[in-house]
């Protein structure tokens, strides 16, 4: 399995607007797409401006398919100019554990 972690590094005061975004990318992507098992989206306790993604695909083309779906293309306009940097650790899952 593929995995992405995005350090996202918000510009100040836009974290509404971003999730406003996020938040229909997300569960656009795990609802909709077969390959996207796990689509986070976690704000940082210590930094209001800080938000963490963490996406789990089935493998990397998974996440290339994500990467043309309408949900995902028309949330780029919308948070594109919200970010201020965004870092990315891409890993390979080593164990999924289960939904409770």
């Amino acid at each position: 399995m593929y995995v992405l972690l995005l350090k996202t590094r918000l510009k100040p005061g836009r974290f509404d607007a971003f999730m406003s975004a996020m938040q229909v990318n997300a569960a656009a992507s795990v609802r909709d797409e077969p390959g996207c098992l796990t689509f986070d989206v976690m704000r940082d306790r210590s930094d209001p401006d800080l938000v963490w993604l963490y996406e789990v695909y089935v493998d990397e083309a998974a996440f290339e398919a994500h990467t043309h779906t309408a949900h995902f293309l028309a949330s780029r306009p919308l948070v594109e100019p919200l970010i201020e940097r965004q870092d990315a650790i891409e890993a390979d899952m080593l164990a999924l554990n289960p939904s409770r």
